[in-house]
C-alpha cells in the first residue's frame, strides 16, 4: 500500500477524530486528508518526473506535515531538507540527489539552479493516486556527523516494517495523543510523527525552540500520551526539580534515540521523569534496532537493549565472521524495514550493504542474551600505540564527576603514538581541567588517560542531537608541534 492510504481510511472510519494539533488549531481527520489529497493534485498537476525527489524545506507546521504525505500520496520520493541549513547547503543536497522541485516557504530565497515553489493545493475530485508498496517513499538521509549527508532510498514496505516496530515494540498506536516536538527535517521526528498518522492517532506540534517548562506544560495541558526526545533535551529536563517534572510521570510512552544515553541518565530519566521510559536505538537506514526497557534498566543499563520485532544483529571481525559474547566488533543488522542501498553514491553502498547486511559504523558487543552495548563509531576509535581505544569507556569516566554535564573524546595526531587523546566537556560547576584529568586518572588505565581536556560552553550537535565531532577535531592542532 500507499502509506497515505491509511489517512483515507481513518477519514472515513474516524472523520471527527483529532489528526493533528498546532497550537489552537486542530484538524481532524477528514480534514487532513483532505488537505493531503488536494496537495497531491497539484504536485500532480506539475507533471514531475517520478524518479526524482521533492526536496521539502519547510518550517515545522502543518503544512510540512501536509506536505510530507502528500508528496507520498503523488507517489515521488521525499527528500528532506532543513530549513536551519545555509541556502548553499541546501542547494548542495537537493542538486546532489536530483531534486525535480523544491517546496519552500514564504520568505526563503531561491535556491539558483532548482525549481523552488510554496505549496499549494488543488481540486483533487476525479483523481486516482496509485498505491504500490514498492514506490520510493523517502531519501532518508543519515544526520550527517561525518561529512555530507547519505541518503538511503527507502520505499513504502520498508516505512510500513518501521511502523509495525513501533505498535509491537513501543506501543505507538492510534490511540495515542503524540508530542512531536522534535523538528519534523530529522529522522526521529518525521518518523514518529508520520507513524501515528497513520496510526489514527493524534500529533501535537511542539518544535523547538521550547523551553522545558513548556513542554512540560504542553504535555499536561494536552494531555498527552507519548513523547519522543532526544538526549539534549532529557538533559534540559533533568535539571529541573521533581515538582516541576511531575506531569511527565503520567505519559504512558516516554522515549529516547537519536544519541545514546549514559547509564546514570537512563535512571534518572525513568526515576525522575517517566517510569515508562524506553531507549529506542535506530538509524535512518534501517528503522529501528533494538530497545531498552524500563525493566532492563536496572540489570542492563549500559547497554541499549535487545532487538526489536524481525530485525537480527549480529556483531562481526573484519572479515565478516560473528564474534563471541562479549568481544567488541562491527555491528550489522538485517530486517523488513532496512534498506538496500545509498542513492547514487555506489562507493558508500558497497561499504555498508553487504550480503544482505547493513553497516552502520558502530562498533559494539552482544552478550549472551541479545543484549547490545555500543562501544562508538568505527571511525571514531582511537589506537593510541597500538591499542584500540573506545571515547565511550572515557567519556563515561569524565560524565562521572559531578562538576561535568557531558562530554566528547576524539583522536588527537601524534608522532609518538599516532594518536592521543583529546576530551571536551561542558561543566555545570567551576572545575579546573587538570582535576578533571587527575579524575579520569583514578579511574581508567593508562592508555586510556586523555592528553588534555578542553572546557567549551557547548558541544557542537546536528539537528538530531549527536555531537558532531569533525567540528571539534578542527580545535586541535598535533600535541606534538
Amino acid at each position: 500500500m500507499n502509506l497515505a492510504d491509511a489517512l483515507d481510511i481513518h477519514a472515513r472510519a474516524r472523520p471527527s477524530h483529532p489528526a493533528l494539533i498546532e497550537g489552537d488549531r486542530v484538524l481532524t481527520h477528514a480534514q487532513f486528508a483532505h488537505r493531503v489529497r488536494c496537495m497531491a493534485a497539484w504536485l500532480r498537476g506539475l507533471a514531475l518526473p517520478a524518479d526524482q525527489p521533492v526536496g521539502i524545506c519547510l518550517r515545522d507546521t502543518a503544512q510540512h506535515v501536509v506536505a510530507l504525505y502528500a508528496v507520498a500520496r503523488a507517489g515521488i520520493a521525499i527528500l528532506p531538507m532543513d530549513v536551519r541549513w545555509t541556502a548553499e547547503e541546501q542547494r548542495n543536497v537537493a542538486t546532489h540527489f536530483g531534486a525535480c522541485l523544491v517546496l519552500i516557504e514564504p520568505d526563503m530565497a531561491l535556491l539558483p539552479g532548482l525549481r523552488c515553489v510554496q505549496p499549494e493545493e488543488a481540486d483533487e475530485a476525479g483523481i486516482v493516486f496509485a498505491s504500490d508498496a514498492e514506490a520510493p517513499f523517502v531519501l532518508s538521509l543519515s544526520s550527517g556527523t561525518t561529512g555530507r549527508p547519505k541518503g538511503p532510498l527507502i520505499a513504502h514496505r520498508h516505512f510500513l516494517a518501521r511502523f509495525r516496530t513501533h505498535w509491537i515494540n513501543l506501543g505507538l498506536n492510534g490511540r495515542d495523543r503524540f508530542i512531536c516536538a522534535t523538528p519534523l527535517y530529522f529522522g526521529g521526528g518525521r518518523t514518529f510523527a508520520m507513524s501515528v498518522l497513520f496510526s489514527g492517532g493524534t500529533l501535537i506540534l511542539k518544535p523547538p525552540p521550547c523551553a522545558p517548562e513548556d513542554l512540560i506544560a504542553c504535555v499536561a495541558s494536552e494531555q498527552a500520551t507519548s513523547l519522543f526526545l532526544v538526549p539534549t533535551q532529557f538533559r534540559r529536563l533533568l535539571a529541573l526539580d521533581d515538582a516541576a517534572l511531575a506531569p511527565l510521570r503520567g505519559l504512558n510512552l516516554l522515549f529516547s534515540s537519536g544519541a545514546p544515553l549514559s547509564p546514570d541518565e537512563r535512571v534518572a530519566i525513568r526515576d525522575r521523569l517517566c517510569p515508562r521510559f524506553f531507549e529506542y536505538y535506530a538509524s535512518t537506514e534501517g528503522g529501528g534496532v533494538s530497545l531498552l526497557t524500563p525493566d532492563d534498566i536496572a540489570t542492563h543499563g549500559q547497554t541499549v537493549g535487545r532487538p526489536v520485532f524481525a530485525v537480527e544483529v549480529e556483531v562481526v571481525d573484519a572479515q565478516d565472521q560473528p564474534l563471541p559474547p562479549g568481544d567488541t566488533g562491527l555491528l550489522r543488522y538485517r530486517g523488513p524495514a532496512c534498506a538496500t542501498a545509498y542513492h547514487r553514491d555506489p562507493e558508500a553502498s558497497a561499504e555498508a550493504f553487504r550480503q544482505g547486511w547493513f553497516y552502520p559504523g558502530d562498533l559494539a558487543s552482544l552478550d549472551a542474551d541479545g543484549f547490545v552495548t555500543l562501544r562508538g563509531r568505527q571511525k571514531d576509535m582511537i589506537i593510541r600505540a597500538g591499542i584500540n581505544i573506545y571515547p565511550p569507556d572515557i567519556e563515561a569516566a569524565l560524565n562521572a564527576h559531578p562538576a561535568v554535564a557531558e562530554s566528547a573524546v576524539l583522536g588527537w595526531p601524534s608522532r609518538e603514538f599516532g594518536e592521543e587523546i583529546a576530551a571536551f566537556v561542558r561543566l555545570t560547576a567551576a572545575c579546573e581541567p587538570e582535576a578533571l584529568l587527575a579524575h579520569a586518572r583514578t579511574l581508567l588505565p593508562r592508555p586510556k588517560w586523555p592528553r588534555a581536556v578542553f572546557v567549551i560552553d557547548e558541544l557542537p550537535r546536528n539537528s538530531g542531537g549527536k555531537v558532531v565531532k569533525r567540528e571539534l577535531a578542527l580545535r586541535l592542532t598535533p600535541p606534538e608541534l
